[in-house]
Parts: structure tokens; sequence; C-alpha cells
């Protein structure tokens, strides 16, 4: 029984200046703590056949399965008032892209996965705690409406990662309708390669706003419409309760999904000074 993707890997086309090329790092003993069959099955996926050692070896990073071209994207980022001119994917690695049940493409990524050349020195790893986390969160998001990256699966490494105190480690697979963030700008713009922004800015025109590029100046088209997805989202957010505690530029996707579950939460009563960060 075989674990099939039908990956495509757009992103990967793009020059290497988007990117580093990297495998995840194999684990001890990984096991599959939580599936999220519905969203496999609309991903084309077979939850069954993901749902076995196969499987699990490729949820947790053990296994490269066929037609994927792992990937450790680039970008910058504003941080709590401070430009940071290159952070990229410091633990998480894009596996490829699959085309939905509704003809929609959508990035499967690996969060914990191993350390990557924009690592900084971190192990790479992610701890149970916040795997978990963001899998209850995001899917929570989704069941109210909110554009949110989703969680398809939790697995346990078998290893410990050291933070205050050592912790059970796991990898979170993330969906996404891209990973392409405000700071995949920041990173050409901080370099001033105008020629690696306009490639960007055309992969995302036909990734996610295919009108744009028919408007009289699509790169404005394209800016009014993160913009416009932007202000909707966190109007979204407003509406549930949502406190995003990290919504810096590197946090923030252009499509238009909340992403990066880190420090955040929902308020119980309204508190215009509340924060969880």
């Amino acid at each position: 029984m075989t674990v099939h993707f039908p990956f495509q890997n757009t992103y990967a086309a793009l020059p290497d200046g988007f990117f580093a090329r990297v495998a995840p790092t194999p684990v001890a003993s990984p096991r599959l703590i939580k599936l999220n069959r519905p969203l496999a099955v609309r991903l084309g996926l077979d939850p069954d056949r993901l749902d076995s050692p196969e499987g699990t070896e490729i949820l947790a990073g053990v296994r490269i399965p066929d037609g994927a071209e792992p990937i450790a994207m680039a970008y910058a980022g504003h941080q709590f008032g401070y430009f940071v001119p290159q952070l990229g994917d410091g633990r998480a690695i894009l596996l490829g892209e699959v085309i939905d049940i509704d003809g929609v493409r959508r990035d499967i990524q690996l969060k914990g996965s191993g350390p990557t050349p924009f690592s900084r020195r971190g192990d790479g790893r992610a701890a149970l705690g916040p795997v978990l986390r963001e899998y209850i969160v995001s899917e929570a998001m989704a069941a109210l409406g909110v554009p949110t990256t989703r969680s398809l699966a939790a697995t346990i490494t078998g290893e410990h990662v050291i933070r205050e105190t050592p912790l059970p480690g796991a990898v979170l697979t993330r969906v996404a309708s891209s990973h392409i963030r405000v700071g995949t700008f920041q990173y050409f713009a901080a370099r001033g390669d105008t020629a690696g922004i306009k490639r960007l800015a055309d992969h995302a025109i036909a990734r996610h706003y295919p009108q744009a590029a028919q408007a009289e100046c699509p790169y404005h088209a394209l800016l009014e419409g993160v913009i416009a997805r932007q202000a909707e989202l966190v109007a979204r957010w407003l509406l549930v309760g949502f406190i995003h505690g990290v919504m810096n530029t590197d946090n923030t996707s252009i499509s238009g999904e909340t992403i990066d579950y880190g420090p955040c939460a929902f308020l119980d009563h309204y508190d215009p000074a509340a924060v969880f960060s």
C-alpha cells in the first residue's frame, strides 16, 4: 500500500534565491496521534494510506514522498517594531503542492521537521504543545468560517526538544493556499532585487489574484487585493474575539489566510487592552 501525493512544485520552480533546498531531518520513533481525515479527502489523499506506517513516516519527515521537492522558503519581516532582512523557514519544510477537489492549489508543509539554512542556530523542531495548539485553533478558525491555514496531521517524533525544560517533540503537517508572506516581498525589496520582486508578484498574481492580470496596472491591483483581504481577515478575527499574538509581516499571508498560531487566544469578554504575547 503506497501513499501517493500528486505533487506539483510551482514555487520550487522559481529561482534558487527564493528558497533553500533542504530535506526534513528524520526522527527516532514517529507516531501519528491525529489525522484530519476529512481534510485529507478534500486534498484528494487517501486517509487510510496516510494512517499507515509509511504515511506516518512521511508526515513526520522520515520519508520523502515521490514527487516532493522539499524547500525552506526565504522571507524577511518586521518583528515587534524592528526589521529583520532575513528570516525564512527555520523549522518548516514545504514538500510540494496538490490540487484539491475544488481545483484549488494547496501547499503541504511539515512544521518542526528539523533545521534549515534559515534556522539561526535553532534546532528546527517543535514541541508537542504548540503543535496541538495550532492544530486545534486553526481547525476551530476554519469551522468558524475564518480564512486560515489548516492542519492535516500531528505526529509525535519520539524525541525531546529542549526549551526551558525537555518537552516531547512533534511535527505538524500544515496546509495553506500558499506560504507567501508580506515578508517574502520584503526579503527581495531589502536587497534592491526588483527582478525578484517582479517574479514573485507574477507568481502571486497567477496563484492568488488572477483578475489582477487583466487590470491596467496588475501590480497595483495585486497590492489592492492583498490589502482588501487582510482588512477582511482582521475584521473576521474581531468578530470572533481572536487575537493573533505575533502579527508581524513574516506571519502575514498574502492569500488572506490566518497563519502561524504562536501566542494567540480568544477573548472571553471584550477587553481592548488584552494581549497574548
